[in-house]
């Protein structure tokens, strides 16, 4: 048989198609590249080259300075500290979770738990956002620092940059006033940044008081600096010239508080603060504007703003003292006898009972089968509404409360401001309670009884207020019946000085008091300062020399914790948490009113003797300064603060284990206790 020829075979055809079809192939796929090519090259040139250098362009935040917060004459209390965090850059961190934080950790002390949860927070982080500098450390030590930087060979993608830290010149003090600051979380991050703000991960927020109330006036305006890095995020300095001038836009500061508190008056008013817990006001009776303010005990805002440790945040809520707590505004008080003001008023209003209306004091009155004690156990014999005040004689007041009931006390107590927020807007507050039959009926057992009348009347029973709100009340009379809001802050300032806004006094409601009411109460107030026997007497003789000129009404008050029993034990028998807290109320001058001040003294006994010397105190120190002041004309300042004298026993962190004393409320106690 004759063999076949090439072209006559099978595989020799096939062959011949199978290098047509690959040929074919590599056209096309030499087409499809070359028109690839060209839209990459020419087409999309220019965006992917942007692209291209935004890989290693790298833009830094420029942290802009938050405003200053400063009193009324331009002192300095909160301003920002140069501070070194250390960021960790995702993308530029290579084997971050085997050997960079592992490191990192070694460096700075890192625990286990600390260890993971920076770990995940990396991890997160390289898949939301990989090129965002992430914080690992706030506030380095300057031997973290120097740790840190002795070895950033080894650790890519770390970096110390400068942050401006949040300073409080002050300590504890005004603690409660200012605020602090800790980190943003991510919700508050998705809400604030949805309302048009510029938040980052690990930034930080304003917590309470004016840091919070002024977050958005005191924060500032970020800048950028752009720089040139490879692929480690390491700066090359030599390519950063070539960004152009557009490569740094600067950061701008925020605005500034100017308040309302003169802090010379405040350093006096700590100084002269008697006790472990309670609070102090002065306000301007005209204005409504607040001049001092303590609060105690208080916490330290840079503690809380910095690295504070587990053990240290555990102090602080474990304290019995609870110095988180804002005892001016935030917790309510039986007020005892500085309530007899709103009490006297009521009666007068009444027509039921006159200024010389004179009833005769036994020390004992009875309602039914029970004796109500005034303090005084021989009793003060005849007493009108003047002497009433001016002994703080009880029997005068069950009186009162016998004929007139308690509703019409309750109603001249809400018309001045009892049972209801001041609305200060900057502090937390609670709106304490200003009972009435109705209150009674609704939440006492077996509704309201004629004795709650004769609780209520001393400020005592369910009746509760706090500082600040006997200091606007007692203001409001003082004024004529303007009742005002009390405010912290006077003004915005920018950073040329120039005021943005201006805050002015806010009225509440007005009062209708009549004028021989208001007279006659006041002329009562004075007789209990500055007269014998009057329950401020004694406080008042110390001062008069330096206060030649100037009256001074006041009312003091000593309101019950627990009832006193068939015998009554001197302070120093009871327990810390039984004893009275002592009130002292008082305003000046008295003929035309400038200040109101209300010190109270939380477990500190009576009020004459453990509150009275430190309203005295302070009301001659601020017209000392007046006088001063309008001697001497200070110019405006915008320097430090920098004490002169210790200013409380809690400024070096003592706060935070300080005592063992617990705020407490009135109890409904019956019988009243000296003044």
């Amino acid at each position: 048989m004759t063999p076949p020829t090439l072209s006559e075979t099978t595989p020799g055809r096939d062959l011949r198609h199978r290098f047509l079809w690959l040929g074919l192939a590599m056209v096309a796929g030499l087409t499809v590249l070359s028109i690839q090519l060209y839209r990459l090259q020419i087409t999309q040139g220019e965006e992917y080259a942007a692209k291209s250098v935004a890989n290693f362009v790298k833009e830094v935040r420029l942290r802009a300075d938050r405003g200053l917060i400063m009193d009324r004459r331009g002192t300095i209390l909160v301003d920002s500290r140069p501070s070194f965090d250390a960021f960790v850059t995702p993308a530029f961190c290579a084997q971050c979770s085997e050997a960079v934080l592992p490191r990192l950790g070694e460096l700075l002390g890192w625990d286990d738990a600390t260890r993971k949860r920076m770990d995940d927070q990396v991890r997160v982080a390289r898949r939301a956002a990989p090129f965002l500098p992430l914080p690992v450390r706030v506030d380095l030590t300057r031997d973290e620092y120097d740790r840190i930087n002795a070895r950033r060979d080894i650790l890519d993608g770390v970096e110390v940059v400068p942050v401006p830290h949040r300073y409080y010149r002050t300590g504890s003090v005004l603690s409660h006033v200012l605020g602090y600051m800790n980190e943003i979380n991510p919700d508050e991050l998705e809400r604030l940044n949805a309302d048009g703000a510029h938040y980052a991960l690990g930034d930080y927020v304003g917590r309470r008081g004016l840091e919070r109330t002024f977050e958005s006036t005191l924060i500032g305006t970020d800048g950028v600096r752009k720089e040139v890095v490879n692929a480690r995020g390491r700066v090359l300095e030599e390519f950063n010239d070539k960004l152009g001038e557009d490569s740094v836009v600067p950061s701008r500061p925020g605005n500034n508080l100017v308040l309302s508190l003169d802090m010379r008056l405040q350093e006096e008013a700590e100084r002269a603060f008697p006790g472990s817990a309670g609070a102090l006001v002065v306000v301007d009776v005209k204005t409504g504007f607040i001049r001092a303010l303590v609060s105690r005990p208080g916490f330290d805002p840079n503690l809380l703003t910095g690295r504070i440790t587990p053990a240290q945040m555990a102090a602080l809520s474990r304290d019995p003292l609870q110095p988180m707590v804002n005892r001016v505004s935030a917790n309510h008080f039986s007020p005892g006898s500085t309530f007899k003001v709103i009490s006297t008023l009521a009666a007068y209003k009444s027509g039921l009972f006159r200024p010389e209306s004179l009833v005769n004091c036994t020390g004992s009155y009875r309602l039914g089968a029970r004796a109500w004690r005034c303090h005084k156990d021989s009793g003060h014999g005849p007493v009108n509404g003047k002497t009433a005040l001016q002994y703080s004689c009880d029997w005068w007041f069950y009186k009162v409360a016998d004929t007139i009931g308690l509703d019409p006390i309750a109603d001249m107590g809400k018309a001045l401001g009892m049972g209801s927020p001041t609305g200060i807007g900057v502090l937390a507050e609670v709106p304490g309670i200003m009972p009435s039959s109705e209150y009674h009926d609704k939440v006492s057992p077996g509704g309201y009884t004629k004795g709650m009348a004769l609780n209520s009347v001393m400020g005592q029973g369910d009746v509760n207020a706090t500082p600040l709100q006997v200091a606007m009340m007692y203001a409001a009379i003082a004024n004529g019946g303007t009742l005002l809001k009390p405010q912290l802050v006077e003004r915005v300032e920018g950073l040329d000085g120039g005021v943005l806004e201006k805050f002015e006094p806010q009225v509440v409601r007005t009062v209708e008091i009549p004028e021989a009411h208001r007279k006659s109460v006041m002329e009562a107030l004075v007789s209990v300062v500055q007269e014998p026997g009057g329950t401020a007497f004694r406080s008042w003789l110390p001062y008069r020399e330096r206060l030649a000129g100037i009256t001074v009404a006041g009312k003091t008050g000593s309101a019950q914790v627990a009832a006193i029993g068939a015998i009554r034990l001197k302070e120093h028998q009871m327990d810390f948490f039984q004893r009275d807290h002592a009130w002292f109320a008082a305003v000046a001058p008295a003929n035309d009113p400038e200040i109101a001040v209300v010190v109270l003294n939380e477990h500190g006994g009576h009020g004459g003797v453990d509150a009275a010397p430190a309203g005295m105190a302070v009301i001659t120190r601020y017209f000392e300064l007046k006088k001063d002041d309008a001697a001497h004309a200070p110019p405006r300042q915008s320097t430090p603060y920098v004490p002169g004298l210790p200013t409380t026993p809690a400024q070096d962190g003592a706060a935070l284990t300080r005592g063992a004393v617990k705020a407490t409320g009135g109890t409904g106690g019956s019988d009243a206790t000296a003044d």
